[in-house]
Protein backbone atom coordinates (compact mmCIF):
# COMPACT_ATOMS: atom_id res chain seq x y z
CA UNK A 1 0.00 0.00 0.00
CA UNK A 2 1.14 3.55 -0.85
CA UNK A 3 0.09 6.43 1.63
CA UNK A 4 -0.03 9.90 0.32
CA UNK A 5 -0.58 13.06 3.19
CA UNK A 6 -1.19 16.22 2.11
CA UNK A 7 -0.93 19.36 3.91
CA UNK A 8 -2.16 22.97 3.47
CA UNK A 9 -4.77 25.34 4.17
CA UNK A 10 -8.32 25.36 3.97
CA UNK A 11 -9.56 27.20 0.12
CA UNK A 12 -5.80 25.43 -1.21
CA UNK A 13 -8.11 22.47 -2.74
CA UNK A 14 -6.12 19.76 -0.33
CA UNK A 15 -9.50 17.88 -0.05
CA UNK A 16 -10.02 17.61 -3.75
CA UNK A 17 -6.21 16.90 -4.55
CA UNK A 18 -6.65 13.59 -2.10
CA UNK A 19 -10.13 12.73 -4.40
CA UNK A 20 -8.61 13.37 -7.70
CA UNK A 21 -5.30 11.35 -6.80
CA UNK A 22 -7.83 8.51 -5.68
CA UNK A 23 -10.10 8.53 -8.79
CA UNK A 24 -7.11 8.86 -10.94
CA UNK A 25 -5.45 5.45 -8.82
CA UNK A 26 -8.99 3.81 -9.65
CA UNK A 27 -9.15 4.49 -13.50
CA UNK A 28 -5.96 2.33 -13.51
CA UNK A 29 -7.60 -0.10 -11.84
CA UNK A 30 -6.14 -0.16 -8.29
CA UNK A 31 -8.24 0.27 -5.21
CA UNK A 32 -7.85 3.69 -3.49
CA UNK A 33 -9.37 5.97 -0.34
CA UNK A 34 -9.01 9.17 -0.31
CA UNK A 35 -10.34 11.60 3.41
CA UNK A 36 -9.97 14.93 4.83
CA UNK A 37 -8.65 15.75 8.46
CA UNK A 38 -10.05 18.99 9.67
CA UNK A 39 -12.70 20.65 12.57
CA UNK A 40 -14.66 23.46 11.94
CA UNK A 41 -12.03 25.79 10.56
CA UNK A 42 -12.52 28.53 8.26
CA UNK A 43 -10.63 29.22 5.09
CA UNK A 44 -6.59 29.71 5.77
CA UNK A 45 -6.51 27.11 8.79
CA UNK A 46 -3.87 24.10 8.63
CA UNK A 47 -5.73 21.16 6.58
CA UNK A 48 -3.99 17.46 5.93
CA UNK A 49 -6.59 15.07 3.20
CA UNK A 50 -5.14 11.58 2.95
CA UNK A 51 -4.97 9.17 0.06
CA UNK A 52 -4.49 5.70 -0.04
CA UNK A 53 -3.51 3.33 -3.23
CA UNK A 54 -3.05 0.01 -3.31
CA UNK A 55 -3.33 -3.33 -5.76
CA UNK A 56 -5.39 -5.36 -3.40
CA UNK A 57 -8.74 -4.54 -1.12
CA UNK A 58 -8.25 -0.91 1.01
CA UNK A 59 -9.27 -1.99 5.17
CA UNK A 60 -8.08 0.65 7.01
CA UNK A 61 -9.72 3.75 7.70
CA UNK A 62 -7.51 5.73 10.12
CA UNK A 63 -5.39 8.88 9.33
CA UNK A 64 -2.29 8.64 7.72
CA UNK A 65 0.62 8.25 10.10
CA UNK A 66 3.17 6.71 8.17
CA UNK A 67 3.14 8.14 4.92
CA UNK A 68 5.03 7.04 1.84
CA UNK A 69 4.67 10.73 0.31
CA UNK A 70 3.77 14.49 1.77
CA UNK A 71 2.48 16.93 -0.45
CA UNK A 72 3.06 20.24 0.80
CA UNK A 73 0.58 22.94 -0.98
CA UNK A 74 2.22 26.12 1.82
CA UNK A 75 5.15 26.43 3.02
CA UNK A 76 4.30 28.59 5.60
CA UNK A 77 3.31 25.15 7.57
CA UNK A 78 6.88 24.09 7.75
CA UNK A 79 7.30 25.25 11.38
CA UNK A 80 3.38 25.22 12.25
CA UNK A 81 2.81 21.39 11.60
CA UNK A 82 5.25 18.51 12.41
CA UNK A 83 5.38 18.08 8.14
CA UNK A 84 7.47 14.66 8.02
CA UNK A 85 6.51 12.90 11.09
CA UNK A 86 6.19 9.15 10.42
CA UNK A 87 7.52 9.55 7.11
CA UNK A 88 9.11 6.16 5.82
CA UNK A 89 12.83 6.59 5.60
CA UNK A 90 12.70 6.39 1.73
CA UNK A 91 9.47 8.30 1.49
CA UNK A 92 9.14 11.56 -1.37
CA UNK A 93 8.25 14.92 -0.22
CA UNK A 94 7.41 16.98 -1.87
CA UNK A 95 6.70 21.12 -1.44
CA UNK A 96 4.99 23.87 -3.37
CA UNK A 97 7.79 26.34 -4.05
CA UNK A 98 10.56 27.53 -5.84
CA UNK A 99 12.97 27.75 -3.31
CA UNK A 100 15.08 24.87 -2.38
CA UNK A 101 14.89 22.62 0.64
CA UNK A 102 18.00 24.38 1.78
CA UNK A 103 16.60 27.97 1.54
CA UNK A 104 13.48 26.77 3.14
CA UNK A 105 15.76 26.04 6.30
CA UNK A 106 15.25 21.78 5.60
CA UNK A 107 18.52 20.92 4.83
CA UNK A 108 18.67 18.09 6.82
CA UNK A 109 15.93 16.17 4.80
CA UNK A 110 18.63 15.10 2.30
CA UNK A 111 20.58 13.12 5.45
CA UNK A 112 16.87 11.66 6.15
CA UNK A 113 15.64 10.98 2.88
CA UNK A 114 17.14 10.01 -0.78
CA UNK A 115 18.12 12.93 -2.49
CA UNK A 116 15.84 12.37 -5.46
CA UNK A 117 13.13 11.81 -3.24
CA UNK A 118 13.42 15.48 -2.49
CA UNK A 119 11.32 17.80 -4.98
CA UNK A 120 9.87 21.37 -4.53
CA UNK A 121 7.62 22.13 -7.75
CA UNK A 122 6.48 26.25 -7.91
CA UNK A 123 2.99 24.85 -8.00
CA UNK A 124 1.10 27.95 -7.67
CA UNK A 125 3.02 29.89 -10.06
CA UNK A 126 2.33 27.35 -12.43
CA UNK A 127 -1.32 27.31 -11.55
CA UNK A 128 -1.24 31.09 -11.62
CA UNK A 129 -0.16 30.46 -15.74
CA UNK A 130 -2.19 28.06 -17.00
CA UNK A 131 -5.49 28.46 -14.89
CA UNK A 132 -5.41 31.80 -13.92
CA UNK A 133 -5.84 31.37 -9.92
CA UNK A 134 -3.18 30.48 -7.17
CA UNK A 135 -4.64 26.79 -6.66
CA UNK A 136 -1.78 24.24 -6.33
CA UNK A 137 -3.21 21.31 -6.45
CA UNK A 138 -4.14 20.05 -9.96
CA UNK A 139 -0.21 21.06 -10.53
CA UNK A 140 1.35 18.90 -7.38
CA UNK A 141 -0.18 16.00 -8.40
CA UNK A 142 1.26 16.62 -11.90
CA UNK A 143 4.54 16.56 -9.80
CA UNK A 144 3.79 13.94 -7.91
CA UNK A 145 2.99 11.30 -10.75
CA UNK A 146 6.23 12.42 -11.81
CA UNK A 147 8.16 12.30 -8.41
CA UNK A 148 6.63 8.98 -7.20
CA UNK A 149 5.76 7.07 -10.53
CA UNK A 150 2.53 5.50 -8.46
CA UNK A 151 0.36 6.91 -11.22
CA UNK A 152 0.41 8.22 -14.81
CA UNK A 153 0.08 11.71 -15.88
CA UNK A 154 -2.74 10.63 -17.67
CA UNK A 155 -4.63 9.18 -15.16
CA UNK A 156 -4.13 12.36 -13.08
CA UNK A 157 -5.28 14.51 -16.18
CA UNK A 158 -8.19 12.61 -16.89
CA UNK A 159 -9.71 12.33 -13.20
CA UNK A 160 -8.95 16.53 -13.30
CA UNK A 161 -11.18 16.29 -16.46
CA UNK A 162 -13.69 14.59 -15.13
CA UNK A 163 -13.74 16.84 -11.60
CA UNK A 164 -13.61 20.40 -13.23
CA UNK A 165 -15.89 20.73 -16.24
CA UNK A 166 -14.52 21.77 -19.43
CA UNK A 167 -12.38 24.61 -19.85
CA UNK A 168 -11.15 24.68 -15.98
CA UNK A 169 -10.59 20.87 -16.75
CA UNK A 170 -8.42 21.34 -19.66
CA UNK A 171 -6.19 24.17 -17.59
CA UNK A 172 -5.84 22.04 -14.30
CA UNK A 173 -4.43 19.30 -16.73
CA UNK A 174 -2.26 21.80 -18.27
CA UNK A 175 -1.04 23.08 -15.37
CA UNK A 176 -0.44 19.54 -13.88
CA UNK A 177 1.63 18.06 -17.13
CA UNK A 178 3.89 21.50 -16.69
CA UNK A 179 4.20 20.48 -13.06
CA UNK A 180 5.24 16.80 -14.64
CA UNK A 181 7.94 18.46 -16.51
CA UNK A 182 8.93 20.62 -14.27
CA UNK A 183 10.00 17.81 -11.37
CA UNK A 184 12.01 15.39 -14.67
CA UNK A 185 13.81 18.63 -15.30
CA UNK A 186 14.70 18.58 -11.41
CA UNK A 187 15.32 14.74 -11.58
CA UNK A 188 17.61 15.32 -14.51
CA UNK A 189 19.45 17.98 -12.42
CA UNK A 190 19.94 15.72 -9.76
CA UNK A 191 21.64 13.21 -11.87
CA UNK A 192 23.93 15.56 -13.29
CA UNK A 193 25.08 16.61 -10.48
CA UNK A 194 25.83 12.90 -8.69
CA UNK A 195 27.96 11.92 -11.66
CA UNK A 196 29.92 15.03 -10.79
Amino acid sequence: MFQVRIHGRGGQGVVTAAEILSVAAFDEGRQAQAFPSFGSERTGAPVVSYCRIDDREIRTREPVMAPDAVIVQDVTLINQVDLFSGLSPVGFVLINTSRTFAELGLAELYDRFPRPHLVTCPATEIALEHVGRPLPNAALLGAFASLTQQITLEAVQKAIRDHFAGAVGERNAAAAAAAFDAVVTLEEEFARADTD
